[in-house]
């Protein structure tokens, strides 16, 4: 008797090869908001990085100061009124080069697995009541008036010792 493996008529989703153009639509129903969430939240703190990376350019080198004659739009950006400078050429087009990569370093399904793991966690979480919240938001204040009360009353008694102490007499 001869056995033999059947093949499977459903591979498993995981199967997408690293960097194909199958892997460009993995699981795209999935996460979304997660996905979303992180892509924002990289993509905020490369334009961050980026609009400091201008400030230091301007800052610090007289090149990228003079705007650039270009013949179809001048020396500033239609509309939004920018000046065309090297500096803001260059940090533009770290930006948008940094936002691809983003959008393509989402798209791994390694990546998008564990966005989509996260979302799904989120959403089975018990999370807590508006009065819930309230209540444990006016705890934690009065807890940090105490605690802050009670240290300057300390640092005010301390001086005041530390000063009979070493000088022999309190300071008014």
């Amino acid at each position: 008797m001869k056995m033999t493996a059947e093949p499977q008529a459903n591979p498993p989703e995981t199967s997408v090869p690293q960097g194909s153009d199958a892997a460009a639509g993995y699981r795209p129903d999935q996460g979304r908001y997660a996905r979303m969430a992180a892509y924002w939240a990289v993509v905020l703190l490369l334009l961050f990085g980026c609009s400091f990376f201008h400030a230091v350019l301007v800052g610090n080198f007289e090149a990228t100061r003079a705007a650039l004659q270009v013949p179809w739009v001048g020396d500033s950006i239609p509309i939004v009124g920018v000046e065309l400078t090297p500096a803001f050429l260059l940090s533009a087009s770290i930006f948008f080069v940094g936002v691809i990569l983003v959008h393509r370093w989402q798209r791994r399904p390694k990546v998008a697995d564990l966005l989509i793991d996260t979302e799904s966690e989120l959403r089975r979480v018990a999370w807590p009541s508006l009065q819930e919240i309230v209540n444990s938001s006016i705890v934690v204040g009065v807890s940090v008036l105490l605690i802050g009360f009670y240290l300057a009353f300390a640092d005010w008694f301390l001086t005041r010792v530390m000063q009979y102490l070493l000088f022999g007499e309190v300071a008014g």
